[in-house]
């Protein structure tokens, strides 16, 4: 009878093997969604919308490499001076992240984890101006690197808190 979980003699003990970075998606979910219209449709105006959109990730309380990560997305359609309708979606996501370095944990949840979300915001804003009785509003993919340098250039801006 051999004991197969003691190293034979003469071998070295195994070491467990090192994992390179992981990105678990834990869950996705509607944080807040609105709808409103105001106004009616003018005929023969032209439509214009005004896009909003901001980032952020917060760790959870829970720890163990948990986040969560929202996009908050503004749309104002106007015909003229008539606003035709405001909507707002603020879709998170729990995220956990393994082995990931120090350096890479901002760019992950700001980049990588916003474009996980993205496409299911995208789907819900069209829906959602669909069943408001307006044409779906499709919002053009969003480019989250070129967003992460604007908040980055933007923070290094702002003047340090007097103490």
């Amino acid at each position: 009878m051999t004991d197969t979980g003691a190293p034979q003699p003469g071998t070295a003990p195994q070491q467990p093997q090192q994992q390179g970075p992981a990105l678990r998606v834990l869950a996705q979910y509607i944080k807040d969604l609105s709808f409103e219209n105001p106004g009616t449709q003018v005929q023969g105006e032209q439509m214009t919308t005004d896009l909003g959109i901001d980032v952020k990730a917060t760790p959870h309380a829970q720890g163990n490499g948990i986040f969560e990560v929202s996009i908050k997305l503004t749309a104002n359609a106007k015909a003229g001076d008539a606003i035709l309708f405001i909507t707002e979606l603020d879709y998170g996501g729990a995220f956990q992240l393994q082995n990931v370095p120090e350096q890479d944990v901002e760019p992950m949840l700001l980049i990588e984890c916003p474009r996980i979300l993205f496409p299911f915001a995208r789907r819900i804003i069209a829906d959602i101006t669909s069943d408001g009785g307006f044409p779906p509003l499709r919002v053009d993919p969003i480019d989250f690197v070129a967003l992460y340098q604007q908040q980055k250039a933007a923070a290094q801006q702002q003047p340090a808190p007097q103490a």
